[in-house]
């Protein structure tokens, strides 16, 4: 009765699913064409089957055998993500793993203990290891096996090419055998596929369970397929327990599954993952610079991903696997896709890649455009933080918080008494000064206060003294006067309200968020109102990068726990500061208009106005992350006194033509080097030609500029041993394992590689701050 009221469930939501009809027709054409014996699919969304159906046959020879939905297939690399990925996120949440980590951490005899390659780069195929262990002569036996995938000896460098590799599963598999004491089959067994009902799924399956079994492949050493014993060789010599495949499964027990990757880790009352885990491993982690997108184990966008459709959004995942088998899940319609035919039966040779699309966007295009919790914007949020980065064309309408305000002709400020803390980019869509603007408005200015650099933003010195406002007469307090840097009582009597209306340009050691976060701290402690006037991250909202602060390396150039890059907008940045340091001030946001968290300043219309001496274009502005990391070095130009600054670096210790060299064969993605002499009129080489190089930015999307600054930091160490003072650096680094790291030589891709779990929890901390 159970059986027939399933049954019944399922004819109905077939017969209700608008795709229902497509889908058979595609699938039986299939069967006619030959491509596949038989196939059993399922979709879903939202814990509902919506179109489930067994098609053709199971076998066809010796015998032929109907297709039934719990047919158990082989599911090669499907073992991929469901068995090894699944007990690598289990060892991750307890600690166990770390992904930037070196796989000799936990396979110490890999490659003879030295090798550069992370449990990422074997989790997203960037190893450099070959596709497969080699078959012949024949071996056996899953320590043999082991011992070969640790002493197969790579093709190229980590993190350069991705090379989709058996070998890096292999090794994946033994790290979990290590760190659990349990082989792969035990350990999903016990924590992944008991507690979620999977009970069809399992390695090596039961004799009583091979009636049941889809076969494979002919065996030639048989004459007969291969049934209930893994099709993949490699695993099957391992003894049918491998990490790259063995695993055997039913559609129902992967919908289960899809179910519990969809609801953040969780299905009914059983949670096998934490919400922050699935989105790690199922968000992109492959280099910045590659035309593919792989999550951990996940495959999200590469020429594997034919079953991922049409329609359905890059930032969905999935797998598929050799024998026939696909699984594909898309969290922004909460819908999933399960294929499953033994497409090598009886024999290989057959794509079924055209398959597996068309099957895909039939059910993305049945689903509608009014699937329930459907969040596009947050979810591109999601992906924007682990690095998918949007192109979004230029709109030529932002308006700053200065903008808006006008236009509401300031009337939150009326009948107060205003001081404003501002500088020459404190400018309205019309060039006009916030100053003149709301003295026009009727606003009453009582008092400004100037950052870095003076009002004028002209002042290359450490001692800006207060003045007098050339043009109202205004009296201007010096917030950067011999160390400093806060208001203080005094400045603030007669003042209501506090504004603050500066461009920053995005980089944790830029001093005007530090200027801001601490008036903030004094406008609380005296019950100051406090106005934020939003204006744009000039290099995007989408890209974070870089170490987060260290406590205790807190300066005037870097005041808050947060990356070097941080990809807010000031007006964020206080709302987040305010929140977390528990200040309670009285603030406001005076939010922008038409900017989008994908805008680079160059796509919101406003003007350019340099935000300080040396701060001349966006393109210096992307550079300054990376190359002022090492700026405090004293014997170390970054162009300061050069039309360029920080688009060049020089030393009189250099010699550009050797250190282009040397960086060009990095190939750090998104920009090239090239060889440069400057004559600087101001720092470290005032007067003096000096040799060095020139940065040429190929595409910005790509281009991580700490990267760039890890990668300087590598060649100078590498090149001319002991010139950089990284001590004296720290303070801008931010992060004393990284200055530990650049002093050692440390590859720059492993030090970056180190930063992302820190960069994930700031993403994660951010998240409720965002106001765009």
């Amino acid at each position: 009765m159970l059986l027939a009221l399933c049954a019944a469930a399922a004819a109905l939501a077939q017969e209700t699913f608008p795709g229902s009809a497509a889908l058979d027709e595609q699938v039986e054409q299939a069967i006619r064409d030959g491509l596949i014996p038989g196939a059993v699919l399922v979709a879903g969304r939202d814990g509902r089957i919506l179109h489930r159906k067994a098609y053709g046959n199971r076998a066809l020879v010796p015998a032929r055998e109907g297709m039934a939905i719990e047919t158990i297939f082989d599911a090669a690399s499907l073992t991929k993500v469901v068995a090894t990925t699944s007990a690598l996120m289990k060892l991750f949440e307890e600690g166990k793993l770390r992904l930037s980590d070196r796989v000799t951490e936990y396979l110490p005899e890999f490659q003879g203990g030295k090798s550069d390659i992370t449990v990422r780069d074997l989790m997203t195929h960037f190893s450099g290891l070959r596709p497969d262990l080699d078959l012949e002569p024949a071996w056996s036996g899953y320590e043999t096996g082991i011992r070969r995938a640790l002493m197969d000896m790579p093709t190229g460098p980590p993190g350069v090419r991705f090379v989709y590799s058996d070998i890096n599963f292999i090794l994946l598999g033994e790290i979990v055998h290590r760190l659990s004491g349990k082989m792969l089959d035990e350990f999903t067994q016990q924590y992944i596929f008991q507690p979620l009902g999977m009970y069809d799924t399992r390695f090596r399956p039961l004799a009583s369970l091979r009636s049941r079994i889809a076969p494979t492949e002919i065996d030639p050493a048989t004459g007969a397929p291969l049934r209930g014993v893994v099709h993949d060789p490699t695993a099957r010599y391992m003894g049918g327990v491998a990490g790259n495949a063995g695993l055997f499964t039913t559609a129902s027990d992967l919908a289960r599954f899809a179910e519990m990757m969809l609801g953040m880790g969780e299905r009914g009352n059983v949670r096998i993952f934490s919400p922050l885990t699935v989105r790690k491993f199922t968000s992109p982690e492959t280099p910045p610079d590659q035309p593919i997108l792989r999550g951990l184990g996940w495959d999200i966008d590469s020429s594997y991903s034919l079953n991922r459709g049409e329609l359905y959004p890059i930032g969905s995942y999935g797998h598929t696997g050799f024998t026939g088998t696909s699984l594909w899940i898309d969290p922004s319609t909460r819908s999933y896709v399960i294929l499953l035919t033994n497409s090598v039966h009886p024999k290989r040779g057959k794509n079924i890649g055209a398959l597996r699309g068309r099957v895909a966007t039939i059910i993305a295009a049945a689903l509608g455009v009014d699937a329930p919790g459907v969040s596009v914007v947050g979810y591109n949020e999601t992906l924007e933080g682990a690095g998918v980065r949007r192109m979004i064309a230029p709109n030529h309408q932002a308006l700053t918080g200065l903008d808006v305000l006008e236009e509401e002709k300031f009337a939150p400020l009326k009948g107060k008494r205003i001081g404003l803390i501002t500088n020459q980019t404190g400018l309205d869509r019309q060039g006009k000064r916030n100053i003149d603007v709301m003295r026009e408005a009727g606003v009453q200015l009582t008092t400004l206060f100037s950052p870095e650099h003076g009002i004028t933003g002209k002042e290359e010195r450490a001692d800006v003294a207060d003045s007098k406002d050339s043009s109202t007469g205004l009296p201007i307090w010096s917030l950067h006067y011999n160390g400093r840097y806060r208001m203080t009582p005094e400045m603030l009597r007669g003042v209501d309200v506090l504004v603050f209306d500066i461009q920053d340009v995005g980089a944790r050691f830029y001093t005007y968020s530090c200027t801001m976060i601490y008036a903030l701290d004094e406008a609380a402690k005296a019950r100051v109102a406090f106005y934020v006037l939003d204006r744009p991250n000039p290099i995007t909202g989408v890209h974070v990068e870089g170490p987060t602060l260290d406590s205790g390396l807190e300066s005037f150039v870097g005041c808050y726990a947060m990356p070097i890059r941080h990809s807010l907008t000031l007006g964020e940045l206080a709302t987040m500061a305010n929140a977390e340091r528990r200040l309670n001030a009285n603030l406001h946001v005076i939010r922008m208009k038409n900017w989008q968290r994908g805008d680079w300043f160059d796509s919101t219309g406003l003007a350019w106005t340099d935000p300080s001496p040396n701060m001349r274009s966006l393109n210096a502005a992307t550079l300054y992350e990376g190359v002022a990391m090492l700026e405090a070095s004293k014997n170390y130009s970054v162009g300061r006194g050069t039309e360029v600054p920080f688009e060049q670096i020089g030393a009189d210790w250099i010699s550009g033509r050797q250190l282009a060299e040397f960086l060009n064969g990095r190939f750090i993605p998104g920009v090239r080097v090239y060889p440069t002499r400057f004559h600087p009129a101001s720092g470290p080489f005032k007067d003096r030609q000096i040799e060095g190089v020139r940065f040429v930015i190929l595409n910005r999307e790509q281009f991580n500029s700490v990267r760039l600054g890890l990668e300087l930091a590598y060649a100078l160490q590498t090149l001319y041993p002991g010139r950089i003072d990284f001590e004296a650096c720290r303070r801008l680094i931010g992060n004393r394992k990284a200055v530990a790291a650049m002093k050692a030589g440390e590859d720059p891709r492993s030090i970056e590689q180190g930063f992302d779990e820190d960069l994930a929890k700031f993403i994660e901390r951010r998240r409720p701050f965002l106001l765009y």
